[in-house]
């Protein structure tokens, strides 16, 4: 590009970090909203990011109010899903005319029926956008879809640990098309060294992403076990499969039939040394996003006659584990 972007990303953890240090290193001109002991170790230290293909020190704008930090030519919103009413309620500062938003989010996205072709466009999701706050606040004609491929943890505050070498991003246009603005995001993000694709098909990412959470979550909040030790055992193995294959028949009723090979995913999660995301929440007492990944998929399944039986007793014990610990308190209707 000729000019370097201005590029906020809005929530600094593991994925939101990462993706900071490498655009930072690739020329953008990057900001991060962060907290606590996080923004203090990013105002002192930079952004630090442990990875096998590079260490990276970033040093980058860091402020809890994102009115310290100006307007964007791109937002990227890389937060769990229960935080997106906070970000509605502080993103404006961010937004100029043409600033458009890039969300870096886990399960059904908040924009999924915008600019949608089939049945259900412009239906809004209330169980994960409570209200329309986020389709308000920001508008859905500055959403960009964006689907993660990569496993990083906040090994302390500021550090970020990224476990593989392969880091994968998708993003797409809810529309359909290969917009400048999408290309010019991925380029700043390949810039940096990350993998980025642009593709017309978005969703068949987002289902594709979702139904890999649904393979491995389940059993890792439950268990508390890391990916290789449930994927290798036969028992969840097979509970893993089944799963896989509902999430696929929801997805088909959906109007997106998305690539699966589901032998080969059990085979990969079974040499995988990581710890999921959701179970990371609830060894930290974070909230966990359960809606998104959970709530909304088996909503689609009732909806549309799809019976899923593996997958609603998965469901039902998780959200009972994230209740018991506090880190979930579901909407009315969502139980």
């Amino acid at each position: 590009m000729s000019e370097a972007m201005n590029i906020c990303v809005f929530g600094a953890g593991a994925i939101g970090g990462h993706v900071a240090a490498r655009l930072h290193a690739g020329g953008a001109r990057v900001s991060v909203v962060a907290r606590g002991a996080h923004l203090e170790a990013i105002r002192r230290n930079g952004l630090v990011v442990h990875a096998p293909d590079a260490e990276i020190r970033a040093r980058v704008d860091a402020a809890e109010d994102p009115a310290e930090l100006g307007r964007q030519d791109c937002v990227i919103v890389a937060v769990k899903a229960p935080a997106l009413p906070s970000v509605a309620r502080s993103i404006a500062p961010l937004l100029g005319p043409d600033t458009s938003v890039a969300f870096f989010m886990n399960g059904i996205p908040w924009w999924y029926f915008h600019g949608h072709a089939g049945a259900g466009a412009g239906r809004r999701l209330e169980t994960i956008d409570p209200g329309g706050a986020v389709w308000d606040a920001i508008g859905p004609q500055r959403a960009i879809g964006g689907v993660v491929w990569s496993a990083c943890h906040v090994g302390e505050p500021g550090v970020i640990h990224v476990a593989g070498a392969k880091n994968h991003f998708d993003l797409g246009e809810p529309d359909g098309s290969l917009s400048p603005r999408a290309q010019a995001l991925a380029d700043a993000m390949r810039g940096g060294g990350l993998d980025t694709r642009v593709t017309p098909n978005i969703r068949e990412d987002v289902w594709r992403k979702l139904a890999g959470n649904l393979m491995a979550a389940p059993f890792a909040v439950l268990t508390q076990s890391r990916s290789y030790q449930f994927f290798s055992d036969p028992d969840c193995a097979n509970a893993i499969a089944q799963i896989a294959r509902e999430v696929g028949e929801i997805g088909r009723a959906m109007g997106v039939p998305f690539k699966q090979d589901i032998p080969a995913e059990i085979a990969a999660g079974s040499k995988r040394d990581h710890l999921a995301s959701l179970a990371q929440d609830l060894v930290q007492g974070r909230p966990m996003e359960i809606d998104s990944l959970f709530s909304v998929p088996q909503m689609f399944a009732r909806e549309k006659g799809v019976p899923t039986p593996m997958l609603d007793l998965m469901v039902a014990l998780v959200k009972l584990r994230a209740r018991s610990a506090g880190l979930y308190q579901p909407l009315a209707g969502t139980q």
